[in-house]
């Protein structure tokens, strides 16, 4: 027995595009649907601030270096002074601890300039991978914050299948299985691929009850993100008597078959039918095994019938 699943394209790589700093956006080159390169730029953010920042460190490292050449001359004067005896230790203790903290101050003064510098490689936001923008939540002169989603970037590459399924199903899955998908393209077409499971979700949804399954997809599927898909899992055996397609027929809305009777006549039998496959359908009740079916028949059916068998032809 398969159970089918509705379920949707998606990228296997989809990430929310954000900034690191605050500003205001200055650049906005792209747009919903744009296919974009790695390291394409996506937006840039007024540096104004940045730069008003690298002269604040640019000027507190000047005054850190001018306190620290005055402190190492001090240092040098009182040292000389200290080995001739002529200043007692304790003073050129002092002399020497302010030197050390001058040194300090100018080492943390070179680092914030250096930091302050390197604010300027968060204004521009670049292309981490090769995709397409499907989403964007900002506009050129509004307000961008650290971790604020600004836009989403789809990869160009390995598409999935994301589907939710039952329990039943899901225990029927292992990671590398090969699964039938149908996929419902943009233009109508049905096609069946078969993908591969690689995520399962073992927590499960506490409103659906269902699990997450991601399915990846064959290169030449052909499909587009968000081409509606159609899964097909085994979730169980079917007890039946297999018969031949031709064998079945719809009377007056029943299905159901011909077999032969004790006196070597049609009769009609309604059966149940269950899955289709390439050897034939599966009679779930309504036949036995001693059944004789009537595969085909010259002329039209119908109860009470003679039925003579003939060569090739099965009854």
């Amino acid at each position: 027995i398969h159970a089918t699943f509705p379920g949707v394209v998606i990228a296997a790589n989809e990430i929310q595009v954000a900034s690191r700093m605050m500003g205001y956006v200055r650049k906005l080159p792209v747009h919903e649907g744009q296919k974009v390169k790695k390291g394409e730029l996506l937006l840039s953010l007024d540096p104004s601030e940045v730069r008003g920042g690298i002269d604040q460190a640019k000027a507190a490292l000047l005054k850190a270096e001018s306190v620290l050449a005055e402190a190492k001359s001090n240092h040098e004067r009182f040292q000389a002074l200290y080995e001739q005896k002529a200043v007692p230790e304790q003073q050129f203790q002092q002399v020497e601890m302010g030197y050390q903290v001058a040194k300090g101050n100018y080492a943390a003064a070179t680092a914030a300039l250096q930091q302050a510098h390197s604010q300027l490689t968060y204004v521009e936001v670049r292309a981490p991978f090769t995709g397409t923008i499907v989403a964007k939540f900002i506009d050129i002169g509004q307000l961008a914050a650290p971790g604020r989603p600004l836009l989403t970037l789809q990869s160009s590459g390995l598409l999935q299948v994301q589907v939710q399924v039952n329990q039943q199903a899901f225990v029927q899955l292992q990671v590398g299985q090969s699964i039938p998908v149908t996929l419902d393209r943009s233009n109508f077409e049905l096609r069946t691929v078969t993908a591969m499971v690689a995520r399962l979700v073992d927590a499960a949804d506490p409103m659906t009850h269902t699990h997450t399954v991601k399915l990846s997809l064959p290169e030449d599927s052909g499909a587009n993100s968000g081409d509606y898909a159609r899964v097909s899992i085994k979730v169980g055996l079917q007890q039946g008597i297999v018969v031949p397609r031709s064998a079945v027929q719809r009377r007056a809305g029943i299905d159901g078959v011909f077999v032969v009777d004790a006196a070597g006549r049609a009769a009609f039998r309604m059966v149940r039918l269950g899955e289709q496959n390439d050897s034939g359908v599966v009679i779930l009740a309504g036949l036995v095994a001693d059944d004789q079916v009537i595969i085909r028949a010259e002329g039209k059916l119908s109860n009470g019938v003679k039925v003579q068998p003939t060569q090739g032809n099965g009854a």
